[in-house]
């Protein structure tokens, strides 16, 4: 199973501890400015890509010492730095897993374009495969049927995300919802694990799950 991490240019103030202290596990791509920030932590990512258009020559000089494998966009482009480093964790190294770092926080219509991404139909097949994390929360996606999630340390709170219509069961979490219909996207939010696990079934479409905590 190959995992890799991903880490854009977003806040560091919104990374998770275990990031700033360099206890995550893996290999890394380094999206735009977030290839000098893991860098300076001491990581070499084994790829870069973005239009590297927020770094001064220094900062560009020292990312082409340290990273093997660089591919320097325009930046005038259809895709953002992110979906760009999403397209070359699943097509070049094929990962069976994908955590996405630096894209919380910082500008909203940024995010939102980093949230949303997995329902264009390039990522979609792959969505069970993405999360996006940061300080406070975790961000899973997942296709139709029924799963189960296992609670995070530390994390009080579960949202269900529905992104498009579908049809939701929320079968043993605090607030449960038989067959409920949904019509657009809506956070239901505050919901919370009963024990250390927790099951929900839906019939079509993409939903998020987040895990997460006050400050």
């Amino acid at each position: 199973m190959t995992h890799l991490n991903l880490l854009g240019g977003g806040p560091v103030a919104n990374w998770p501890k275990a990031l700033k202290e360099h206890q995550v596990d893996g290999d890394w791509i380094g999206v735009d400015r977030g290839t000098l920030r893991l860098i300076k932590l001491g990581i070499d990512p084994i790829y870069a890509i973005g239009d590297f258009d927020s770094m001064n020559s220094a900062e560009l000089a020292l990312v082409k010492q340290h990273v093997s494998e660089i591919h320097q966009s325009n930046p005038e482009k259809d895709d953002t730095d992110t979906q760009l480093g999403l397209k070359v964790a699943l097509q070049r190294f094929a990962a069976d897993s994908i955590d996405i770092y630096g894209v919380t926080g910082g500008r909203l219509d940024h995010f939102l374009a980093n949230f949303f991404m997995v329902l264009e139909m390039r990522f979609r097949p792959f969505a069970q495969r993405i999360r996006l994390i940061d300080a406070q929360n975790t961000i899973s996606y997942f296709l139709p049927g029924t799963h189960e999630i296992k609670k995070e340390p530390g994390k009080r709170y579960l949202a269900f995300v529905p992104l498009t219509k579908m049809t939701l069961t929320l079968a043993d979490e605090r607030y449960q919802l038989n067959q409920y219909p949904i019509q657009n996207p809506v956070s239901l939010a505050s919901n919370e694990f009963v024990g250390e696990t927790g099951h929900f079934t839906f019939d079509q479409g993409v939903i998020a799950v987040i895990q997460s905590c006050d400050q």
